[in-house]
């Protein structure tokens, strides 16, 4: 059941909005300071600001903490929240001379979510911070605390970010204080047992795409630790769910880690910190860079804290399997609206009504169309399953990113168009509307190639559920991958298949007549339409060789019209088919030289109409961020259909401008037009297998805001006023 969560929880989440301390500072010392005192609930989680001391004295440091108490079923974060979600964040207002620390983090718990590995808590927790009293405060006053805790809560099936404004009267006195009465007790065992520096000295190496951290010393001189696991304070440093072995030694262990996308892409910058956990206690360790230390290893291997290990990363639970199937048929089910894919539905619906007086018929074509989706599905997922297999970076739709593909595909579509116009038919040639001009292949064959060209046509789509279904197969042992990709395949032919197989349905058709002719040439406009925006994102991916597919597109035409002059004609339907196979062996040959025609620059990032904007880069990000500017990303494609729509209904509209230019924010666009590693993976880290992703940074925030796939401009507009507070 845990799985998806990674996936919904980039679908859901929402950058926090900082508070305003200037003026809550100004009510404080005006004694008319907002109360929040007590517990603040929402329907998730139920937080307090509390006490370990029952007063504070001057010049002393006081221990506050703030409590959760969470929902059962979700779970909140520590300072690493591992592979999705975000750590507790804290905004203080306190009056003049009183300073916050850190927050002193209890050791989290390692929350598996398939193939991810997650950091946080669940139930009760307190999260203690010291509060530097001032020595010129005064016994017998009140220290008017307030702070907007920022959480992240989480469940198996989404992540909503929950802020909350609490508040504590902290009386002030002389003297050693008691402890709380109600969570003073709970409060000092949080600190006594939270992980702090005691004396370990560690090095770490990062070689042959190996990271080994050795540690030794202190508390682990002399031990024998059953179990090990080390946490880093800092993301994408290690492979979270990775297991971690190693052995233990006289003076000390080691632990043999998974390095991380950062630490792969930009090498070990050391030092390496973060908390080392064992049966005995856990400790802060910080490693510089070197090799292991004597006296860590050759007395045993010892596994980590929860037993996973390598193999484990892959196994599915029954339950995380189902929910990624359900998923994908419901995806599978709603890609029959998008409009890449409606028309070639069109037709087959159009034929149905041609059946309707043969059941036996409809039902063999439903059948073969079925057919035709799955293996079309089979066939790529398996070579993207193969591919990642082999290390490649790749996410659904990948095969638009080889302009040889694309260049195929815009021939295929005006092939198509064609034969809906009339120009030429296959099989037994033009017969009357009430005996199928849309069937344009004889029988199953026909219906079977329709299946494989509307699997085709769907590529660039991406539909609801689909992203996190295809996201979740391909973490996944590969039958279970394939089973998710043959569901979302159902979905997509199950309409069809429905009516072909049910008499009532078919009866319920319009009869035959001559509004299919209509129909079929209408249809074709459409066909034309995708041929040529797939030659616009041919122009895109290519450089300067637009020309050669507009050729072949022209012989290809020629070669068709005069194959179907030859279909009618008599006496001259040899000649014609002659020079209907010459053109289109020059089509095919003008087809090759354009699908090894060079690639177009990438310098340059797309940018929508009224945004001027920039390509998309990590370093980019936190260049504007460090500048105090919200940032706002589009991981888009020239062939993907939704990414579109959604830039001319929401990306670039003059509202979408002048809110960008209100809050300073920076525009980048990550184009996946072409295969981009850099870009793939970021679309992985936040559960994506394929565009169209937004993001949106806000300064202060340690994760973007994630919006809908689906976007309207006031979504767009309301989510740039919230990063800008």
């Amino acid at each position: 059941m845990r799985l998806l969560a990674a996936f919904l929880v980039w679908l859901t989440f929402a950058a926090s909005a900082a508070a305003a301390p200037s003026a809550l500072d100004q009510a404080l010392k005006a004694g008319t300071a907002p109360s929040a005192a007590g517990p603040q609930r929402t329907e998730r989680i139920e937080a307090e600001l509390v006490a370990m001391n029952t007063w504070a004295a001057p010049g002393s440091t006081a221990i506050l903490a703030i409590r959760q108490k969470i929902k059962p079923g979700w779970h909140t974060y520590w300072r690493n929240q591992g592979d999705s979600g975000g750590p507790t964040t804290l905004t203080w207002s306190l009056p003049d001379g009183v300073s916050p620390g850190d927050i002193l983090w209890p050791l989290p718990e390692r929350q598996r979510l398939q193939s991810l590995m997650n950091y946080g808590y669940s139930d009760t927790v307190f999260l203690p911070v010291p509060i530097e009293v001032p020595a010129s405060t005064r016994p017998g006053d009140t220290l008017a605390l307030r702070v907007t805790a920022h959480f992240y809560v989480c469940s198996d099936e989404m992540c909503v970010p929950e802020d909350l404004d609490l508040a504590l009267n902290l009386p002030l006195r002389d003297g050693a204080a008691p402890l709380d009465p109600r969570f003073g007790q709970a409060v000092q065992d949080v600190v006594a047992t939270a992980p702090r520096p005691a004396g370990i000295e560690a090095r770490a190496v990062f070689a042959d795409g190996k990271l080994t951290l050795s540690a030794t010393g202190g508390p682990l001189a002399g031990a024998t630790p059953k179990w090990a696991s080390f946490y880093p304070f800092e993301g994408g440093v290690i492979d979270h769910a990775a297991g971690q072995s190693g052995e233990r030694g006289p003076q000390g262990l080691t632990r043999r880690l998974a390095p991380g996308r950062s630490l792969t892409a930009n090498g070990l910058k050391p030092p390496l910190a973060g908390v080392l956990s064992t049966d005995l206690g856990a400790w802060e360790i910080s490693a510089d860079q070197g090799a292991a230390l004597p006296g860590a290893t050759g007395q045993g291997l010892i596994g980590d804290g929860d037993g996973a290990t390598a193999s484990s990363a892959g196994s599915t639970a029954p339950s995380d399997f189902a929910k990624a199937a359900l998923f994908a048929l419901l995806g599978g089910l709603i890609l029959n609206l998008m409009p890449c894919v409606f028309p070639i539905l069109a037709m087959k619906a159009a034929a149905l009504s041609r059946s309707a007086h043969e059941p036996a018929e409809a039902r063999r074509d439903g059948l073969a169309f079925l057919a035709g989706v799955l293996a079309t599905f089979l066939v790529l997922a398996g070579a993207l399953l193969a591919l990642r297999a082999g290390g490649q970076a790749l996410g659904w739709g990948f095969q638009l990113q080889s302009p040889g593909v694309v260049a195929t595909l815009s021939l295929l579509m005006l092939a198509v168009a064609l034969n809906l116009s009339g120009v030429f038919h296959i099989g037994s040639g033009l017969q009357g509307a009430g005996h199928g001009p849309l069937a344009r292949l004889p029988g199953a064959t026909g219906a079977f190639f329709t299946g494989v060209l509307a699997v085709v046509v769907a590529a660039p789509c991406t539909a609801p559920f689909m992203a996190f279904a295809l996201g979740a197969a391909l973490l996944m042992p590969w039958p279970m991958a394939l089973a998710v990709f043959l569901m979302l395949g159902l979905g997509l032919a199950l309409p069809y298949v429905l009516i072909s197989l049910s008499p009532r349905l078919l009866s319920r058709l319009p009869k035959p007549g001559p509004w299919m002719e209509t129909l079929r040439n209408l249809l074709a406009f459409p066909m034309y339409g995708a041929a040529l925006w797939l030659a616009w994102v041919y122009g895109r991916q290519t450089a300067d060789a637009l020309a050669l597919l507009f050729n072949a597109g022209l012989m290809l035409a020629l070669a068709l019209w005069l194959y179907g002059r030859s279909q009618t004609a008599s006496g001259t339907g040899r000649l014609a088919g002659i020079a209907a196979a010459l053109s289109l062996i020059a089509a095919l040959g003008l087809g090759v030289l354009a699908a090894r025609a060079a690639p177009a620059s990438t310098d340059a990032a797309p940018s929508s109409a009224h945004l001027p904007s920039r390509p998309w880069s990590e370093a980019v990000v936190q260049a504007a961020l460090a500048e105090g500017r919200p940032v706002r990303v589009n991981f888009t494609a020239d062939w993907c259909v939704t990414c579109k729509i959604n830039e001319g209904a929401a990306l670039s509209s003059s509202r979408t401008a002048e809110a960008m230019q209100a809050a300073n924010a920076v525009y980048l666009v990550g184009d996946w037009t072409r295969r981009d590693d850099a870009i793939t993976a970021e679309l992985q880290r936040h559960g994506r297998s394929g565009v169209p992703l937004y993001l949106l940074y806000a300064p202060g925030q340690a994760e973007p805001r994630v919006l809908p796939q689906l976007l309207t401009e006031g979504t767009v507009v309301d989510a740039l006023k919230d990063a800008a507070r």
